[in-house]
């Protein structure tokens, strides 16, 4: 058995974000169902429980309830329904028609059917018309309460109660199918920002390779013609050749390494980690702030390489980092209390330089040294540019961003859903009484839970499971039951704000426990204070539906939130991947082609002056191999390429023989995926290129056969390992992330494939890939 180290992959699951939205969704459509069902219900029980309603008059009154409930219910508030249809509008002028048809027999009993119809109008409609429409049904709706109500007090309280559940309807359904489009559209996010990625890549790719390697064919075709008439001039343009294609695998190499992208929070905790280790108190400050990928990265190799400085240092006691936006610039900060070696080694001061020249390359600057109060200090400064990389500009305008778009609109709407809460609680106490004192104590608790509630609890950032929520649910509490012990039976107040704020902020058992015996001690007080059996139902009713819209609607608010950001980072998990997948690509579809191009172009020189023809021969595969570098240029940027392993069989074989290595290929592979095959091009392509970077060889045997229900590549050599011989103990080491080895091992795992590499008993060094078919 060969010593060998297997590199596997987990993927990384997504049930958590799947299950998610599901149960959001089943939860909004339960308030939505509860509310609306029962704000209807208490208006139709008014009129079957009326003296003197009989069952046909009560029968008339189900077949109005039950279609405007059924159109609000199977059909408005479906998220899969469109709402942009003619169909859509059609149904509106029914409910509508329906809704308030009830008053020619009714009178005002059965006006909630048209709270349903005015917040359908601001669902389907545009905002304009949709408002316009708002206002005329609500008029309607206004001037039926104030014909058939006995006093004033009550039709003004009925008035804003119509008011303030229609706009609940609009908000509660708006929202609702919010979050179903938020999750439907994730994808389609991720994939824009991935496709204008791509676009990047394309530039850079042109910038950057596309005009060597169109050097390295011309030339090519040159050191043809002048092979017959000046071998000198040829030893010189091959010369030139070498030159370009050992500075563009220079130039891959730092591309792909520039697109693996770094993480500042990941680094940072990596610092404090170490730092803690080696028993240094750290302090870590980072202020969030919005750049660029590439300026991220910088910023995340500036701190690796400070703290990676700090550990150099003697006596360090204390370190602070710090990450902070200031005159539009992000400075990073690096201060510790240590003292260097006397022997610090050169390498020190050259990474520092390194790392100096790239930040002064993004016009920042960076300065390390002792300051005033005798620390050593690192200072890095980089300018936050005002645009932002196309990726980036793909989420931050992409309508999962609604924050920045509808944000304002959701909290004004709910600010006068709140202030109409208030204005209704006010209306019942001038029912209550007429004494001013009683008036001016209840004005001022009110307003009072009003503000706490649209101040703390209604905004989407605040923490809710925390001690200051406790703490500040505990004050909504007094300043809503304390009123109670000068008021008496002229108590006034909203409980639904406490009883829906509890859902929120406590555990699921604890919320649920305060909102049922907030509910239960309110109809008992109601009771103790004379109501009957109707007004406790009453009570009970708009304690359940106001404490639930409180609940919903705010929970569905910062849920939204939450969708949106999510939506965000998982479109840049998706640009990080590709930004990946294109390093990789880089890296294994060129970096064989450019080595064999640097190979081959020595070779020719060599034996330029005694065998011209197989010179031209050599030319002529550097004419072609420069060719599929530039196919594969145009490939790496515009996707996912199928590969050839016949081609790159044959291209590897010529590879090696150019090397003087003897080769002995054995390639099965009839019937295979073309994912499979692909995979195992990259895979020989890329073991091929470690072959001639790494080793000395004189024998190489390449073998593709069929292993049971798989696929097995094996690439085997006799080379000495990096110039020493192999220690038969001890498996080759993986190469860092980055790696070609490690890039092989992404692919194949993604198959569901294992990939070895190790050296054999006999000395000699195996990598193999085995991918299922």
């Amino acid at each position: 058995m060969p010593d060998q180290l297997a590199v596997t992959a987990e993927p990384l699951g997504t049930a958590g974000i799947d299950r998610r939205p599901r149960r959001a969704l089943f939860l909004a459509g339960l308030i939505i169902t509860v509310v609306f069902v029962n704000s209807c219900l208490v208006g139709l029980l008014g009129v079957l429980l009326r003296p003197g309603v009989d069952f046909w008059h009560g029968l008339l009154a189900v077949l109005y309830v039950g279609p405007v409930l059924a159109i609000q219910l199977l059909y408005f508030s479906r998220p899969a329904v469109r709402l942009d249809t003619r169909r859509a509008k059609a149904m509106l002028v029914v409910q509508a028609c329906l809704a308030y048809l009830p008053a020619l027999h009714f009178d005002a009993a059965l006006t909630s059917l048209t709270t349903l119809a005015a917040g359908s109008a601001l669902l389907l409609l545009r905002p304009r018309t949709g408002w316009t429409v708002f206002a005329v049904l609500m008029a309607a709706t206004t001037w039926i309460l104030w014909t058939y109500d006995a006093t004033w007090h009550g039709a003004v309280l009925d008035s804003i109660t119509a008011i303030l559940y229609a706009l609940v309807v609009y908000l509660l359904t708006w929202l609702a199918r919010l979050v179903t489009e938020l999750h439907q559209a994730r994808t389609e996010l991720a994939r824009r920002a991935v496709a204008e990625q791509r676009l990047a890549f394309a530039r850079d790719l042109h910038d950057l390779l596309g005009l060597s390697l169109s050097a390295i064919a011309l030339k090519g075709e040159l050191v043809l013609r002048l092979l017959r008439k000046s071998l000198e001039g040829a030893r010189a343009e091959l010369a030139e050749i070498t030159g370009i294609a050992q500075r563009t695998l220079s130039d891959v190499r730092s591309v792909a390494r520039g697109y693996r992208e770094l993480s500042l929070e990941k680094e940072s905790r990596t610092a404090v980690s170490l730092l803690s280790a080696s028993n240094v108190a750290v302090r870590a400050d980072l202020e969030p702030v919005e750049l660029p990928v590439k300026l991220r990265t910088l910023l995340a190799k500036v701190l690796r390489e400070g703290i990676t400085n700090v550990l150099r240092y003697t006596g360090v006691e204390h370190c602070e980092i710090s990450v902070r936006e200031h005159e539009g610039r992000v400075v990073l900060e690096i201060v510790h209390d240590g003292t260097a070696h006397e022997d610090l080694p050169e390498e020190t001061a050259e990474s520092l330089r390194e790392v100096t020249e790239e930040v002064a390359g993004h016009g920042g600057e960076l300065s390390a040294g002792p300051d005033a109060a005798g620390r050593w200090r690192l200072h890095a400064a980089l300018p936050v540019p005002d645009q932002i990389e196309p990726a980036e500009t793909v989420l931050a305008e992409a309508p999962g961003h609604w924050s920045r778009i509808d944000a304002r609109n959701v909290q004004w709407t709910l600010t006068v859903i709140f202030i109409l809460f208030g204005l209704s609680a006010m209306t019942r106490a001038f029912m209550l009484t007429d004494d001013g004192w009683s008036i001016a104590l209840i004005a001022g608790y009110l307003t009072a839970s009003i503000t706490l509630q649209l101040s703390y609890f209604a905004r989407p950032n605040v923490r809710l499971r925390s001690r200051q929520s406790y703490a500040l649910l505990f004050v909504q509490g007094c300043l809503i039951f304390l009123p109670l012990i000068p008021l008496g039976s002229a108590w006034v107040s909203m409980p639904s704000l406490f009883a829906g704020t509890a859902l929120l902020v406590l555990p699921p058992l604890a919320g649920w426990t305060a909102f049922a015996l907030t509910a239960a001690g309110v109809l008992w007080i109601r009771l103790a204070a004379g109501a009957d059996f109707l007004g406790g139902f009453y009570t009970f009713a708009s304690m359940l539906n106001t404490g639930l819209m409180v609940f919903g609607l705010i929970w569905l608010i910062r849920l939204v939130t939450e969708l949106g950001e999510t939506r965000k980072r998982l479109a840049e998990v998706a640009v990080a991947e590709e930004r990946l997948r294109f390093a990789r690509d880089l890296h294994d579809l060129l970096g064989m082609s450019l080595s064999a191009i640097a190979l081959k172009s020595e070779l020719t020189s060599r034996i330029m002056d005694i065998d011209t023809t197989r010179a031209s021969d050599e030319l002529l595969e550097i004419l072609g191999l420069t060719r599929q570098a530039l196919t594969d240029v145009r490939s790496v940027a515009s996707g996912y390429r199928e590969l050839s392993l016949d081609q790159e069989s044959r291209s590897a074989k010529a590879v090696l023989t150019a090397a003087d290595v003897q080769v002995r290929l054995e390639v099965e592979h009839e019937d295979l995926p073309a994912t499979v095959r692909t995979v195992l091009a990259v895979v020989l392509r890329e073991g091929v290129t470690n072959v001639l970077r790494h080793s000395k060889v004189e024998r190489c045997e390449i073998a593709v056969r069929r292993t049971g229900d798989g696929v097995a590549l094996d690439i085997v050599n006799d080379g000495v390992q990096n110039g020493q011989p192999p220690d038969r103990d001890r498996p080759r080491r993986i190469e860092a992330p980055g790696s070609g080895i490690t890039n092989m091992s992404d692919r194949v795992a993604g198959l569901g494939g294992e990939l070895t590499a190790g050296v054999e008993p006999d000395g000699r060094f195996r990598l193999r890939a085995v991918v299922p078919v």
